[in-house]
């Protein structure tokens, strides 16, 4: 006789199943750059981890061209666009007349590079295309350039190009400060080290005030650190200076002399003799 509780565990078994392979659906997937892992370059990585930031926002535009071709643009940086299909699409067109959709470009077939102020992702193994490009399989070419300030912004397309033999590709571009370089501090060297003696100049006067007013219970100008020593130093730069810039030494003479009794001279007796009365 079977155990009743066999069914409860055979159930449990498969709940478990269930929600396993629900995560995994639920879980989107990321570029995969063309190669194998291992023989991805470290800048490939940086820029894949550079580009995170726009993984979640969902890029749309909407082309129309007389009234054969009327489509709208699907575009997520490293991200499927609908992640239901798990068909690897990163940049999908969608028929706006029959609402048939053509994968442009796959994220399992990544290439990326860079420059200074722009990042390039293709992304390759898209839908074949019919009478065009000898069949090849389409590919999408998005130029996304530095714009600081802001996340992602103008996603639009450029061109497609699709009268060669090979070598098709739909072109797209897109502002984003993802691309932007990394801005240069500009402090110069004298700058930092101002800022570093300023800083001690500052530490040492309110620690040394607090010192001598909490520990040593100085008052008044007695709480400046070290102040008889700044005060003598006053003084001796005060001397300096007036020993330095005095124009003339110490022991010159006077630029005046006195007149002294012994430079006045015997007035002539005859001198008012004629005011003398007669």
């Amino acid at each position: 006789m079977s155990s009743p509780c066999h069914p409860s565990a055979v159930l449990l078994v498969f709940m478990a199943l269930a929600v396993g392979v629900g995560a995994e659906q639920l879980k989107e997937r990321s570029c995969d750059v063309i190669g194998d892992e291992s023989s991805e370059s470290q800048m490939e990585r940086a820029l894949l981890k550079k580009l995170e930031p726009l993984s979640q926002i969902r890029f749309n535009v909407t082309v129309e061209k007389g009234k054969t071709e009327n489509y709208i643009y699907h575009f997520r940086v490293c991200r499927e666009v609908n992640s239901t299909l798990r068909d690897f699409g990163g940049l999908v067109q969608t028929d706006r007349q029959n609402g048939k959709t053509t994968v442009i470009g796959r994220i399992n077939e990544t290439q990326v590079f860079n420059g200074s102020d722009w990042i390039m992702l293709i992304y390759k193994g898209g839908d074949s295309y019919g009478r065009h490009c000898s069949g090849e399989k389409r590919r999408a070419v998005i130029m996304i350039s530095c714009k600081r300030g802001v996340t992602a912004s103008s996603f639009s397309i450029i061109s497609e190009e699709r009268e060669k033999e090979q070598e098709c590709f739909y072109l797209f571009e897109m502002d984003s400060s993802v691309a932007c370089p990394a801005e240069d501090s500009h402090v110069s060297v004298g700058s930092i080290l101002l800022i570093i003696f300023a800083s001690l100049i500052a530490v040492y006067i309110i620690g040394g005030f607090l010192y001598q007013r909490l520990v040593v219970g100085a008052k008044g100008m007695e709480q400046f650190p070290h102040f008889a020593f700044w005060q003598d130093l006053g003084n001796l730069v005060a001397d300096g200076c007036d020993f330095v810039c005095r124009s003339k030494p110490r022991n010159a003479p006077a630029a005046y002399r006195g007149v002294g009794d012994d430079q006045l001279g015997e007035e002539s007796e005859e001198r008012d003799d004629h005011l003398l009365p007669m």
